[in-house]
Formats: structure tokens, sequence, C-alpha cells
């Protein structure tokens, strides 16, 4: 049977309509996932979390027109763990976690938003009466030879700065001036928790977790005896590949939408007094460079 030019041509017509196809099938396949999923360090009990995320979680929702969920995990490395395997694409970090995530992304992320009181942050150290310490103005040298408990050990205002005020007023590391092992409680309410008991004379806390918790009456006799210098902390942030699988434009869409919360409106304002903030602003990592580099003074991360 022979072909004419006219049948040659309609082969290469149909051929190339086929493959064509067969591209369309394959962009398909690299659709933007119908979920999105976000996490955030477990810094307090679990019902305080669900309490702050899952109504964040339907803020998200109906601001971006997908479905978001917010995906636990039961320690800060996790949390950490869950970007950097592409299982989360957004998370609330405290500053530390925060620079580890995004140094360990495939593409280098990017802090997005903070609460406006995050770029002044602060810790308390706290005491049980049976340590004998007073309030300080000053770092209270008094806690040499306590029993002392840090929350997580990837913690910023739990671990990480106390550890360098400590260091810079004594000169030497917790593991020398303290008696006894320095303990690691996990969590900021949990070291309220262990300081108010009794089972350490001192610890070091978040902030704003001590202030929510002695408003609520949670603090038993654990009393705060320094308040450290101010740093940066807390942070949402997000892989640097976010907007290749999500779309073009998606984390700005994002930023617009956590920038976009007001206090004014009385479903925002419970998302936000869940956060113990007022605002969320824009952040970006120049913000946390001091939490880097003090990470990397600690032997915490590893130089650049």
């Amino acid at each position: 049977m022979k072909f004419s030019c006219f049948n040659l041509v309609l082969l290469m017509v149909i051929g190339s309509a086929f493959l064509a196809s067969c591209g369309d099938e394959s962009s398909d396949n690299t659709a933007a996932p119908e979920t999105f999923y976000f996490t955030a360090i477990p810094d307090d009990d679990e019902t305080s979390l669900r309490a702050r995320f899952d109504p964040m979680a339907d803020y998200l929702s109906e601001a971006l027109g997908i479905k978001v969920v917010y995906k636990p995990v039961t320690s800060y490395a996790l949390a950490v763990t869950a970007m950097t395997g592409q299982e989360v694409y957004l998370a609330w970090f405290g500053g530390l976690t925060g620079v580890q995530a995004r140094e360990r992304t495939v593409i280098p992320g990017e802090a997005i938003a903070q609460g406006a009181s995050d770029k002044a942050f602060y810790s308390y150290f706290i005491a049980h009466p049976n340590s004998g310490l007073k309030v300080s103005k000053d770092f209270p040298k008094g806690i040499v030879g306590k029993t002392f408990t840090f929350g997580s050990k990837s913690s910023t205002s739990g671990r990480l700065m106390p550890e360098a005020f400590i260091r810079e007023a004594l000169g030497k590391a917790p593991s020398e001036v303290f008696s006894k092992n320095v303990g690691f409680s996990g969590s900021h309410d949990k070291t309220i928790d262990a300081v108010a008991s009794g089972a350490f004379q001192v610890g070091a806390v978040n902030g704003k977790t001590w202030e929510t918790k002695k408003a609520q009456g949670k603090t038993g006799k654990a009393y705060v005896i320094w308040k450290t210098p101010e740093f940066a902390d807390y942070n949402w942030s997000v892989p640097g590949d976010i907007n290749e699988v999500y779309g073009v434009g998606f984390k700005e869409k994002l930023t617009k939408a956590l920038l976009g919360l007001d206090y004014k409106v009385p479903g925002h304002k419970r998302i936000l007094d869940a956060f113990s903030r007022k605002k969320f602003i824009k952040a970006s990592n120049v913000d946390y460079e001091g939490i880097r580099q003090t990470a990397e003074a600690l032997g915490m991360i590893r130089g650049s």
C-alpha cells in the first residue's frame, strides 16, 4: 500500500495531537495539592494549641480558597522535620526552629510574618520559694548551685537565649552553673509546672506563656525573679518552593491573609487572642540573624 503526501501529512498531524494530549495528562499530574498543611512548635498544652491553630486553619481556608489543615507534632524537632520533609508548607516557629527549618529546606525558606511583639520578645527566669531567690533587675547570680530546667532543647525563649544570658553573665555553661543535671521539660507550660511543684528550683520560660498562665491562675507557687533583655522570636515561615507547589502568587496571598487579621473584627480577635498578639506584621530572615548567630556561637547550628 502506498502513501500519498497527503496521507503522510495527516499522520504527522494526528501524531502531534496525540503527543500534545499526553503532555496535557502530564501537566495534570503536577497540579497543586488540594489541601494545604501547616504545623507549629508544641510550646504549650494540647488544648491551648488546638484553640490557637484550628481556628487559624478555618480562617486560612476561607482566605486562600483551599482546604487548610493544622498538623500537630509532638516535638520542636518534628516541626522542623515536617517542613524540611515537605509535609507542610507553613509553620509557626520559634526564632531558632525557624532558622533551622529555613536553612534545611530544599530551597532556602523565608520568614513571612511575625507578631508585632515578636521583634522584642523576652523570657522570664522563674523560681520556687524553696530557692530563697528574690526578684532582681540584674541577672540573678544567686541561681548558681540551684536545680534548673529549660523548656525544649530547641526553644528560643526556653533554652537558646536563656543559656546565652547565663553564659554571658557567669562565663560558664549551664552544666557548670547548676547542681545535678540541667532539666529540659519539653515545653513552657511544663517548665512552669516543674518549678511550681518544686521539682526544680529555677526555670526559664517564654514571657507570653507565663503571663497567660499567670492570668489563668495556673502558675502555682512559682514566681518571676528576672526578665531577660529582648530578642526576636516567633515567626510564620514557608519553604522556598511554596509557589512552585501551590501556584504563582500563593506565598503572597498567604502573607496577605496573615497580615490581614484585624483585632477589631470579632472572629479575628479570637484568633489573635489565642496567640496573645494584637496583629501579625511582615517579617524577613534578617530579623532573625541575631538568633542564627547566637545559635551558631553555642554550637546549636552549623556555621554558614
